[in-house]
């Protein structure tokens, strides 16, 4: 029997896939303006590289491959949802999606310091 409401473990799951969602969305802009220095100010990209060397800076990009990670893996259950047939491992799967996101990240954190 499924738990309804915030107590069921699938609830936080929705709620990291639509944070994340928000997140790399609002990053977007940002990116394609950083992206657009390469075309129109190479100076201004270069002080923008000189700046990502920074650790704090580092350790927001981790962030951000966990949470592209979170919202790839949560989407991937979501599919998995919609068209397998339901079963009690959904928890699992919806663990397993985060753990996975958790790797990648760390495994990015380690390769980027």
């Amino acid at each position: 029997m499924i738990k309804p409401g915030r107590s069921n473990p699938l609830w936080l799951a929705f709620v990291l896939h639509r944070l994340s969602g928000v997140v790399l969305a609002l990053f977007l802009p940002l990116h394609f303006y950083v992206l657009s220095l390469a075309l129109t100010s190479p100076a201004a990209l270069d002080n923008f590289l000189a700046f990502s060397d920074l650790f704090v800076v580092k350790v927001a990009e981790t962030l951000l491959v966990l949470l592209l990670a979170v919202h790839l893996f949560g989407g991937l259950r979501l599919m998995a949802m919609e068209w397998l047939p339901w079963t009690d491992r959904q928890k699992s799967l919806a663990a397993a999606s985060v753990a996975l996101g958790a790797g990648v990240a760390c495994m990015f954190f380690l390769k980027v310091i």
